[in-house]
Parts: C-alpha cells; sequence; structure tokens
C-alpha cells in the first residue's frame, strides 16, 4: 500500500515539473516585445526614445499656424467630463479653463489644485500648455490629473488654438527660423566654405585670389593687383 502511495505520490510531482517546465518553455517562445515602430496610435501611449535621448517632438510653435479650432472642440470634448470652458462656467473635477492660457498655474479661485501644480511657476505659455497635454504625470509629477495626455501633435495644437479662442486670445507664437550651418560662405554649394588661395602679405603684389569650389574642376585668375595699405585683395 505505501508503495502505491509512494509511485502516485511520484507520478504527481512528475507531471507538475513537466508542467512547469512547459509554461516557462512556452512563456519564453511566445514572449513579445514592444515594436520599435507602432502599427498604429494609442493614446497616453509614449513614443519610445531614440538611442541616446528622448523621443523627438514637434515644436507647438510650427503647428499652431495651420491649427484647426473645430478639430481642436471635438478633441477638447475628452476633457470636458472634468472641465467646463465657458465663461464663468463651474469648476468640475478640474477647473474651469476659461482663458487660461496667459494666466498663472494654478490661478482658478476655489479649487484644490495639487501641489505639484501650485509649485509650477510662470503661466500657462503655449509651449507649457503643450508638455502639460503631452504627458500630465510628467509635467507635474504627482498631479490629481488622471488624463493619460494626447500623443498627437497635431491634436495637442488643435485642442490649445481651440482653447486660444474660449477667453485667451493670444498672439500666437513666432516660428523660430533654424540657424544656418556655421563656416558657410555665400556662393559655395551646399553650403561648403570657398577657401581662398595666394594671398598677399602686407605690402607685396598679388594677383587676384583664387577661389576653387569643392568638387569643381575650374578656378578663375584675373590681372595682377597691387594692394596699398597693406590690404588684402577683395574679390
Amino acid at each position: 500500500m505505501d508503495n502505491r502511495t509512494n509511485i502516485i505520490a511520484m507520478m504527481a510531482l512528475g507531471a507538475m515539473i513537466v508542467a512547469l517546465g512547459g509554461a516557462v518553455v512556452s512563456a519564453e517562445y511566445f514572449s513579445a516585445d514592444r515594436p520599435e515602430k507602432m502599427g498604429y496610435v494609442v493614446e497616453g501611449v509614449e513614443a519610445v526614445a531614440s538611442e541616446g535621448g528622448e523621443a523627438a517632438q514637434v515644436a507647438i510653435a510650427t503647428l499652431l499656424p495651420t491649427a484647426d479650432v473645430a478639430k481642436g472642440a471635438e478633441v477638447f470634448k475628452k476633457c470636458a467630463s472634468c472641465h467646463s470652458i465657458n465663461a464663468g462656467g463651474a469648476n468640475g473635477t478640474g477647473p474651469n479653463i476659461h482663458g487660461i492660457l496667459g494666466k498663472p498655474h494654478a490661478a482658478v479661485a476655489g479649487f484644490a489644485y495639487s501641489e505639484a501644480l501650485k509649485a509650477k511657476a510662470g503661466p500657462w505659455t503655449f509651449d507649457e500648455m503643450d508638455a502639460w497635454l503631452l504627458n500630465p504625470r510628467k509635467y507635474a509629477a504627482g498631479t490629481k490629473m488622471s488624463f493619460a495626455g494626447l500623443s498627437k501633435p497635431e491634436d495637442r495644437a488643435n485642442v490649445i488654438a481651440y482653447m486660444n479662442s474660449q477667453g485667451s486670445n493670444l498672439p500666437l507664437p513666432a516660428v523660430t527660423a533654424a540657424a544656418p550651418a556655421s563656416g558657410a560662405q555665400a556662393g559655395a554649394p551646399g553650403g561648403e566654405t570657398a577657401p581662398i588661395v595666394n594671398e598677399a602679405k602686407p605690402g607685396e603684389i598679388a594677383t587676384t585670389p583664387t577661389k576653387t569650389n569643392s568638387g569643381a574642376g575650374t578656378s578663375k585668375s584675373g590681372n595682377s593687383q597691387s594692394t596699398t595699405g597693406g590690404q588684402d585683395p577683395v574679390d
């Protein structure tokens, strides 16, 4: 009888070991990592950071000139369950946000803001609002706001344009042009620097400087010129 009980116990233990091993193997075989590029956008899920830094974000100032206020009103419906935006509207789960752009953080009287938002200095600028809407918890760690955020830059631009039309009416921020590459000279193709050769020393006779362009097989030369006062010739 004891032998039979031992055999049954050993068989049960063996079955458990086989089942555990199968679970481990199947977990390894069917494990799924997050893809490098998402097949579709999931609201509230941040983009994966690229190697060596965070995911690049589009400057909101470049999107606001073409933002659609009507589309922004549609996006705002996601916020309407907690916020009113009409003038004199009541506070709800969140404060009334009529004319919020340009106002200080935590400016609505009578609303119990989180300490995290109270600690934010300065006004709600376009950039500040963009960062808040992208990820509220990252913008103000400890905020009471449970909204995950808007991952699409166009949605944020549209809803910010709509919010600006509701009592703020601030002028749109200027779009800063990209600075030209340093060291580039006018006339050099592709922004390359055109080196000057055969420069004259002060008091010497100099030929017209010859400019060479990278990749070019020809050069320009002119008649000799004399210099006075130690100045180099200018082309």
